[in-house]
């Protein structure tokens, strides 16, 4: 009974992830939230049917399955608690930006309760936690319009805390990543996003003279250095990429954009010829097969599930995503393919695109230069990051080691992003609703 509802659900799970993608666009057809009504309470509908519906086919196909209705009810509150506190609570708040929060959440609430029941309750309670947490983050943005003025507090900030954990932390696989204190264990780069874009932000905002910008350039050469000492070579390529997008948009000058093109190349080469752990997922990239007993295994069982599942998947349970190194955070959209399909991990793209194409949406609209960076950086940041994910796991560039948001399994990924997308929201109620 449980392989037979597991069949027949894969094509109606596609079928409502399919009408949710498509109300993700239909959005930009209507200028202000009241007209999007409809739209948002059909996407609502379709994410807890979504929801239901996989718990349901989990249900019927876990031997142990006794936590998983407990799961369901307590992932599926949150969910609509959280739509329902938005909608109430912001009364200007962007709900496409919401309900997308949430669907992709759920998403990974459905694929982690198929491959371990623990990890999914971590990740659940880790998701409550920064859901309460990162709540008050557009309240403290539309009360305090000032942070432009504490661009260096951000700065020194973010460089310290590189710093510490290139001196202190401990090496694993090669790289200085992580801090462990009192037991917990958190990644700093991921929060020092957040005030690397606060600081470029309040420093070109300020002005854009030649020796403002040598200063910027120091202070993110600065921030990038650390990180490439520390072997952290994703987050790196993500605040290159930010630093250069927003000099572009401060300064609108062509020239910018060709330079940083230029050093990129220039730097991957330097990066390919003096780390070997590159060099291992280059020759991975450039021939998964060929090196599957070495380099290439990671995205060569990435690729095998991409293609084993098709256009619908084998089915929630039917696959063998365990198979799949690291396959709850780096390759967990693999996963999603192999039993859902790649229709749904199309329309999971798809859905990461709408938020970035909104994130763009609301930063076009500020007048204030220090808004429009800030909202421009936290939109290069996670558009970048969606990329270099998705662009590892189907083998379009080397694999980078970065989470999908919101989706992977990882307490500082879903804390950072929910941070970031509060203070879109913040920005969005503070200026743009004035």
């Amino acid at each position: 009974m449980g392989i037979i509802l597991a069949e027949f659900s894969k094509y109606i799970l596609t079928i409502l992830m399919a009408i949710y993608t498509f109300q993700c666009f239909s959005v930009f057809r209507y200028e202000n939230e009241h007209e999007r009504n409809g739209i948002y309470i059909r996407q609502n509908i379709a994410m807890m049917m979504i929801f239901l519906l996989s718990f349901l086919v989990l249900y019927m196909n876990i031997e142990e399955n006794e936590r998983l209705p407990a799961f369901y009810i307590a992932g599926q509150i949150t969910t609509l608690a959280v739509i329902l506190f938005y909608r109430l609570v912001y009364r200007g708040a962007n709900r496409l930006i919401v309900n997308n929060m949430c669907m992709l959440l759920s998403i990974s609430f459905i694929m982690l309760a198929r491959l371990s029941s623990d990890k999914a309750v971590k990740q659940l309670l880790i998701a409550v936690f920064s859901l309460v947490f990162t709540a008050i983050i557009p309240l403290i943005l539309m009360k305090f319009s000032n942070l432009r003025r504490f661009y260096y507090l951000f700065a020194g900030l973010g460089i310290g805390l590189l710093l510490f954990v290139l001196i202190f932390s401990t090496a694993v696989y090669g790289s200085k990543l992580n801090l462990t204190i009192a037991g917990v264990s958190f990644q700093p780069s991921e929060y020092v996003k957040l005030t690397f874009v606060f600081a470029i932000a309040g420093l070109l905002a300020k002005s854009q003279e030649i020796k403002d910008i040598a200063i910027t350039a120091l202070i993110a050469g600065a921030h990038i250095l650390i990180l490439v000492l520390s072997r952290d070579l994703g987050s790196a390529l993500i605040f290159f990429t930010v630093y250069i997008v927003l000099l572009f948009i401060a300064t609108d000058q062509l020239r910018y954009l060709v330079i940083g093109l230029l050093s990129g190349i220039v730097s991957s080469v330097v990066g390919y010829r003096a780390f070997s752990h590159v060099r291992v997922r280059v020759a991975g990239f450039l021939d998964p097969v060929g090196t599957i007993d070495s380099a290439g295994f990671q995205i060569a069982q990435a690729l095998f599930a991409l293609g084993t599942g098709g256009f619908f998947g084998l089915g929630l349970c039917q696959g063998a995503p365990g198979r799949i190194p690291v396959v709850y955070s780096d390759l967990i959209f693999a996963a999603i393919c192999e039993e859902l399909g790649v229709l749904f991990g199309i329309c999971v793209v798809l859905i990461c695109v709408s938020i970035f194409v909104m994130f763009m949406n609301i930063a076009m609209k500020f007048s204030d230069l220090f808004y429009k960076l800030v909202a421009v950086g936290l939109s290069v940041t996670y558009g970048f990051q969606v990329f270099l994910n998705l662009g590892g796991v189907t083998k379009f560039i080397p694999l980078t080691g970065v989470t999908l948001p919101l989706v992977s399994y990882g307490g500082n990924s879903i804390l950072v992003t929910l941070l970031m997308f509060s203070m879109i929201q913040g920005l969005y109620n503070a200026v743009w609703q004035r």
